[in-house]
């Protein structure tokens, strides 16, 4: 048993959840290993959009900026009838997380980024064309029996904790035992993936084209992409959609010649809204699409999934350390699984709309979306109340001194560092327990005995200096006050553990025995 290989962390899949937890991990120092049947890059793109707080997470481990250099800043979703009139228009609002709040991706060029970012790191190794046949739990770690695909040959890895990100057909969540509850929509979709030759009026914009005859998804994708989907009929064989001549015809529908687009690809899926019974069984996690599955409607699978990872691969590093008591552990399902919920309730309201099949109640739903979109602030409270719901968990790894502002994440404006320069706040917090505070210095010892940095958020006009930076737009002056918290204690990953205004602060959580001295920017 000496001679096989041991990890701290083994990754099972390398799409962009995948790909995202390595580039985590890696970047704290951890021995990890990544799984993955395929040599290559799947080459269909599959996630179409992502948002300021996925970019944000990308953010923690230097990529956002290469990632937003292949992406399409999005200007909203436009819902129009059957002859393409909009009814209603939903425009992404800026939370203050310091990136796009939407953007829309070619998935092959993300995960292309996310693996060179793996790259970098000397303690992540690849293990492509590689399949996962067995896990085995023991006391101390998981023994995970592979096949090397391209010699027919099986080997044995050790590791401490596991992370499956097999995708929707797990095959590890299979092997537990989990369940994956919940139901899978009677409609089956074509997906068509094209290459833009030649741009059209409205190429770049994302519309529902709600027509009951034949409603589409039409999608602007970057690097000279373009996506449009659509379901197909019930009378309708989804073998006689599948051909070169049935995808033309649904194109030209759309105003769309050869002249425009070059076909890339096609395919029929199915939509799901499913939840795995446990996303935790021992040192097994299971995250992404391995743990739920939703319809695409508000573009939040894949960042559902990179959401999970962000959650729980700091955790696993403060347990991996001795930062923290394993128990923590538990709080990534408490803590992820309501947003997902909600995130899921959310698209399927929105699949209802975009989808509605019966003539006179489409009518109804136009005249209704166009009348109350005069109404002032309704639009804003739709897509508050329809899209993509605020991060904030109520329960898990939290103080319970009851403050309004924990559990929420942080903004993260543009502040001015010690020496002058304009930085984005989580480059300054660098992946560390923080404290931050607008009032006094009230030294907070308990935090800072277990290497909490804390740090100063001083107003406009301020001068930096060491543990002080000036919030240059009082985007996170504004936020606390709103709050009404003078310090905070943020988490590794700019959730608020604990808050307090007039009160004292919350200590450091149970458990928490060791300081966390490094710097994540030593890895990068």
């Amino acid at each position: 048993m000496s001679d096989v290989p041991t990890y701290d962390v083994a990754i099972v899949g390398y799409g962009p959840v995948g790909a995202t937890a390595a580039n985590l991990l890696g970047q704290r120092g951890l021995n990890v290993v990544v799984i993955e049947r395929d040599p290559d890059i799947y080459f269909r793109a599959r996630a179409i959009s992502t948002d300021e707080e996925v970019l944000r997470i990308w953010q923690q481990v230097g990529l956002a900026d290469r990632l937003n250099a292949d992406m399409q800043p999005g200007a909203g979703a436009t819902f129009v009838d059957a002859n393409g009139v909009p009814f209603a228009k939903l425009l992404p609002a800026d939370r203050g997380n310091g990136h796009p709040p939407q953007q829309f991706i070619y998935q092959p060029a993300v995960d292309s980024v996310l693996r060179e970012g793996a790259d970098r790191f000397p303690t992540v190794s690849m293990l492509l064309e590689h399949e996962c046949l067995r896990v085995i739990q023991h006391a101390d770690d998981v023994e995970l029996m592979l096949a090397d695909l391209t010699k027919d040959e099986f080997k044995r890895i050790r590791a401490a904790y596991v992370i499956a990100a097999d995708g929707g057909s797990s095959s590890i969540r299979g092997q537990l035992g989990i369940g994956f509850s919940g139901r899978t929509f009677s409609e089956r979709w074509i997906v068509i993936d094209t290459k833009v030759i030649e741009e059209w009026p409205g190429h770049d914009r994302l519309r529902f084209h709600c027509n009951p005859a034949r409603p589409t998804v039409d999608c602007p994708t970057p690097l000279g992409h373009h996506r449009w989907e659509f379901p197909v009929r019930d009378e309708e064989d989804e073998k006689d959609l599948l051909t070169d001549d049935a995808i033309w015809d649904v194109l030209h529908a759309q105003g769309i010649t050869q002249g425009n687009v070059e076909i890339i690809g096609f395919a029929c899926y199915s939509h799901h809204v499913r939840f795995a019974d446990r996303w935790r069984v021992g040192r097994i996690f299971l995250a992404g699409d391995a743990a739920h599955a939703m319809p695409p409607w508000i573009g939040q699978g894949m960042c559902a999934g990179v959401r999970d990872v962000a959650n729980l691969c700091w955790k696993l590093d403060a347990v991996l350390t001795g930062a923290l008591p394993q128990s923590v552990l538990d709080t990534y399902q408490a803590e992820r699984l309501p947003h997902v919920q909600e995130v899921t309730k959310r698209a399927v309201k929105t699949g209802k709309v975009i989808v509605e099949r019966n003539p006179l109640r489409a009518a109804v739903r136009n005249h209704l979306f166009r009348t109350v979109s005069r109404v002032p602030y309704f639009m804003t409270w739709l897509r508050d109340h329809r899209w993509i719901p605020d991060a904030h968990y109520r329960n898990g790894l939290l103080a319970t001194n009851g403050h309004p502002a924990t559990g929420w994440l942080i903004p993260q404006p543009w502040v001015i560092d010690e020496k002058g320069d304009r930085v984005r706040l989580d480059d300054v917090t660098d992946g560390r327990w923080t404290i931050l505070h607008t009032g006094p210095n009230a030294g907070w010892p308990a935090w800072r005995c277990f290497g909490a940095a804390v740090i100063r958020i001083a107003p406009p006009g301020s001068q930096p200096a060491l543990d002080c930076v000036v919030d240059r737009d009082t985007t996170l002056i504004n936020w606390l006050q709103k709050k009404k918290a003078t310090v905070v204690a943020v988490r590794p990953d700019g959730f608020v553990y604990a808050a307090a205004g007039e009160q004292p602060l919350p200590p450091p959580p149970a458990g928490f025995t060791a300081p966390q001295l490094y710097s994540v920017k030593d890895h990068a």
